[in-house]
């Protein structure tokens, strides 16, 4: 082997060597990083002073202490900008907070700016996030963008605009009020459109999707303002649904409600969840809440049918000690098609607060008839005849030896029970998704606590003779 001089390259080397690089590449790397650095980077040399004027994607942030340099900065930028196409234009304003009443014209008008030249531009993917305090409505020019196929809006209202987004397949809605008439003229709008995210939303009872091409549909924490009516009406054509509430009880909330406004309250949650797990029943790829446990199981306590579920991928996204065992069994015996389990598991200091729970003191008189409960004994019939595949994914920002026994008996306990009646089981896997040393006790607790797990399932009675259990980190 002979020896190789190492070269040194000084920064006048540096350059030179990336210029050699094609035009086109060197544009799509700019077009990767924040505007802001790829405009730096004139500053190379003379020959790169051309380059970011041709770069396709746009990725601005502002914020409050220099909100002017960046008014300016965008501005300045989008004047010098040669590209004839835009795949991407991000404008993230949630750092931005107007101290100054009278900079609102100059924020609105930067606004309605960035998307008329993106809109010129046939812009594909835009990204528009703004801050509550501030909020914004949807451009105009943004409402009819006919060459638009992804959209992400934070804290924007459409503010009755016509929607016209022949091209558009995947939006993402997140703080915000949509009435029921804005909310089918966005759909109608849409007629491509494939995959519907709504987080922290509010307003619309009716949710009707007349289109087959939505296949995903993602509902995230509905904003409870006097009443539950948010309905899916149909939904038929999705195959890939989320539905993560977290609704308190309402006695958990300072009002003028009194006890028969409670009963009628979690009649309506009865309700609620009943109707949409019959109204996604066809999806095939489903993902449910800790909020959906424990609602579960009261309706099983109180005898209320439960549609069957014909989702071969099943998540189950869980709180490590607010999860209630009897609630996510009988989401299992609803799902009888089901191939693969993925069930999320977090533990987080929040769990502890009473906020994050559905149940008042009447509903915790059922729950707490869980912890004398056998799983086994309350849904022997149970077998997952297509059961293939089972996934549990740990994290946790808190302590395991001080704060979590009771939560770590019922990932025992749940696990144990998937063993037992899973006869084509083939793989059963443990994952940490955090692998850290704790603070609390100076060591990676989380680890250790898995590791006995896993040690533990490995002797414990399995239905499937070929079912292999791993441990990974």
């Amino acid at each position: 082997m002979t020896n190789q001089k190492k070269q040194k390259v000084t920064e006048e080397e540096a350059p030179q060597g990336i210029s050699k690089l094609p035009d086109l590449l060197l544009v799509q790397i700019l077009s990767l990083l924040p505007t802001k650095d790829a405009f730096r980077t004139c500053l190379i040399s003379p020959t790169w002073r051309r380059l970011p004027t041709l770069i396709d994607s746009f990725n601005f942030t502002c914020s409050t202490d220099r909100e002017r340099e960046d008014f300016s900065f965008i501005q300045n930028a989008l004047e010098h900008s040669l590209s004839s196409k835009i795949i991407k234009f991000k404008l993230d304003l949630t750092d931005l907070s107007l101290s100054d009443c009278s900079f609102r014209p100059e924020y609105e008008t930067l606004i309605s700016g960035c998307f008329s030249f993106a809109v010129e531009r046939e812009v594909e993917n835009v990204v528009l996030w703004s801050q509550y305090s501030n909020g914004c409505t949807l451009p105009e020019s943004l409402c009819t963008c006919s060459s638009l196929i992804t959209l992400d809006v934070k804290h924007c209202g459409f503010n009755n605009a016509v929607i016209s987004w022949n091209s558009l397949k995947s939006i993402e809605l997140g703080h915000l009020m949509l009435t029921d008439d804005e909310m089918v003229k966005l759909l109608s709008g849409c007629p491509a459109l494939e995959t519907m995210e709504l987080y922290s939303y509010t307003g619309f009872q009716r949710l009707e999707i007349n289109s087959l091409k939505l296949k995903t549909l993602e509902l995230k924490d509905y904003v409870r303002r006097e009443d539950l009516k948010c309905r899916l009406v149909d939904v038929s054509s999705v195959v890939n649904a989320k539905l993560i509430y977290h609704f308190a009880c309402i006695k958990g909330i300072p009002s003028t409600y009194v006890e028969d406004c409670c009963r009628d309250y979690h009649q309506v949650v009865y309700t609620l969840v009943q109707d949409n797990l019959q109204k996604l029943c066809y999806a095939t790829d489903l993902t449910i809440g800790t909020w959906f446990t424990q609602v579960m199981c009261t309706l099983q306590f109180k005898g209320l049918p439960i549609s069957e579920l014909n989702c071969k991928y099943l998540t189950l996204m869980l709180h490590m000690t607010t999860f209630n065992m009897y609630g996510v069994a009988g989401l299992l015996r609803a799902s009888p098609h089901v191939e693969t389990i993925s069930i999320e598991l977090e533990y987080t200091l929040l769990d502890d607060f009473p906020i994050y729970n559905f149940c008042c003191n009447s509903e915790l008189l059922y729950l707490a008839k869980e912890d004398n409960m056998d799983l086994l004994s309350g849904v022997s019939s149970v077998e997952f005849h297509n059961l293939k595949k089972v996934k549990i994914v740990i994290s946790s920002d808190a302590c395991w030896k001080d704060h979590v026994k009771r939560g770590f008996e019922k990932v025992t306990k749940l696990s144990e029970f998937m063993l037992l009646n899973a006869p084509i089981l083939e793989n059963f896997i443990i994952i940490i998704s955090k692998r850290r040393r704790c603070e609390t006790c100076s060591m990676n607790c989380l680890s250790q606590h898995l590791s006995l797990l896993a040690n533990k399932l490995l002797g414990c009675p399995r239905s499937s003779t070929n079912a292999a259990i791993n441990f990974q980190e």
